[in-house]
């Protein structure tokens, strides 16, 4: 099992080489947004165009993430991460050309794209090739080694030119796609499609187990399990229409509003002009250093306890935490005290604060959940959905930033997004379940209720008639032979 254990976290290191390539694209405008007001590119942009820049990447991960869907089922899991390094390199190679405003929307897009295919396909893929005592922490570790792209590009961006920064997005996605190429299929998705023999090995290199009996029964009982999902029909309208699929996709939703609208995206790209307003003394560079620090510190600590705390608790206390806190960064910008200096301090460290309690649970354990709570049959599509719905909410969040700032200030931004955190707190006390070492099967099992029991009766009966037809089929031949 140990064995088993370590190739199942070198092949989610594999993976979070591409959750870097992510975390650079989110946080490309953080340090790159002065260099334009400083003119320090040969790119002539206006504001209006510069807020264009940074809301385009959410109709690339709209867009992304229904590429990924059909690659996913289609070709595999790996392939659509091995695939996702295109439109990355593409992009880049955009930006690198040209110097024209516009390109910049192509590019980000593109990224977009990219970055919405990792994110899609990396939970399901993570979550299928962990055991359960450790899928937790195997799937949260894309959100930390995302956390690890930002902190990177945070900690180089302010100190190296423009081109450099760009540079940088040839060269990562080489790197993850060679290592991807080493790690193996799903053995979940390799049964799907009815290669037990891939999906045999593919196991066998995931456990670390030699042993035939113990490998068969595992298969058999995996075997099992895909067959009764891939008899429902994994199409949007069974997934919006399925009474059993119902609460989930309520907790999808919920979830996901509160998570794209609690601001952490939004903040995190306009740091630097806001530690500008907030009139403070720390250099900007330095507060995207330690905002970059932290974080992806706080990711690894995440990690460490998804397992051990749980779900639900980390979403609660991470939701309440960084709304009071967000609260109070929007009552210094309401009052804007200017007594003593010390003051100032206050939005820099509410808004560290706030980032260490959004990392440490509800931006890394929303990812989790969601790819723990649907059914292998509409998982996929369960995943575009919510992908493209964060996506949707992320764009209103980044564009509508400005917006919300010109009617109420930057107090008023705040407490829009200290009010979405604290219903998120509430919400998750009310209706998500806690999924810690819960098998996949169990989460159905408390999800669904009598209608997984109904559900499971009516499957069980479908394969007893396939099986009698096939049976049937097979003496029919044997009459003619």
């Amino acid at each position: 099992m140990a064995e088993g254990r370590q190739a199942q976290y070198l092949v989610a290191a594999a993976v979070s080489l591409a959750a870097i390539v992510a975390g650079f694209a989110v946080t490309w405008s953080t340090p790159v947004i002065p260099m334009f007001h400083n003119n320090e590119t040969a790119i002539n942009i206006a504001d209006k165009e510069i807020s264009w820049v940074v809301a385009m990447s959410a109709p690339g991960f709209m867009a992304g993430s229904l590429v990924a869907r059909f690659i996913s089922d289609g070709f595999g899991r790996r392939a659509v991460i091995l695939s996702s390094a295109v439109p990355v390199v593409t992009g880049t190679i955009i930006i690198l050309s040209t110097a024209i405003a516009w390109c910049l929307y192509v590019t980000r897009f593109l990224w977009g794209v990219g970055t919405g295919m990792i994110a899609t396909v990396s939970a399901i893929y993570l979550a299928e090739v962990s055991d359960t005592e450790v899928r937790g922490s195997v799937t949260s570790s894309y959100r930390y080694m995302r956390s690890f792209g930002s902190f990177l590009i945070m900690l180089v961006g302010p100190f190296v030119s423009y081109n450099t920064i760009n540079y940088l997005f040839l060269v990562l996605p080489v790197c993850y796609f060679i290592a991807c190429c080493f790690v193996p299929e799903s053995p979940y998705y390799l049964l799907k499609e009815g290669k037990f023999e891939p999906a045999k090995a593919s196991l066998v290199r995931l456990s670390g187990n030699k042993d035939d009996k113990v490998i068969d029964s595992r298969l058999s009982a995996m075997s099992v399990d895909v067959k009764k999902e891939t008899l429902r029909s994994g199409s949007l309208k069974e997934l919006l229409t399925g009474k059993q699929y119902r609460k989930a996709l309520i907790i999808c939703i919920g979830l996901k509003i509160a998570q794209m609208m609690s601001g952490s995206i939004a903040i995190q790209e306009y740091l630097g002009r806001i530690v500008q307003e907030s009139q403070t003394d720390v250099n900007v560079s330095t507060v995207l250093i330690i905002y970059g620090a932290v974080k992806f510190i706080v990711g690894i600590f995440s990690s460490a306890i998804v397992d051990k705390v749980g779900r639900r608790p980390l979403l609660i206390y991470s939701f309440l935490s960084s709304g009071i806190s967000l609260i109070v960064v929007g009552a210094y910008f309401l009052i804007l005290p200017n007594s003593s200096s010390y003051y100032s301090y206050i939005p820099f460290i509410g808004i560290i604060f706030s980032s260490m309690m959004s990392i440490l649970g509800y931006d890394t354990i929303v990812f989790i959940i969601l790819a723990e709570i649907f059914p292998l049959n509409v998982k996929s599509v369960a995943m575009t959905f919510q992908n493209i719905l964060g996506g949707f909410l992320n764009f209103l969040s980044v564009k509508g930033y400005q917006e919300v700032k010109d009617v109420a200030g930057l107090a008023g931004v705040f407490w829009f997004y200290a009010a979405i955190t604290i219903i998120g707190a509430i919400f998750s006390y009310f209706v998500v379940p806690e999924t810690k070492g819960k098998s996949l099967r169990e989460i159905q099992v408390e999800l669904q209720g009598a209608l997984y029991n109904d559900t499971d009766e009516k499957i069980n009966s479908d394969l007893e008639k396939k099986h009698d037809t096939e049976t049937e089929l097979i003496e029919l031949k044997r009459d003619y032979t």
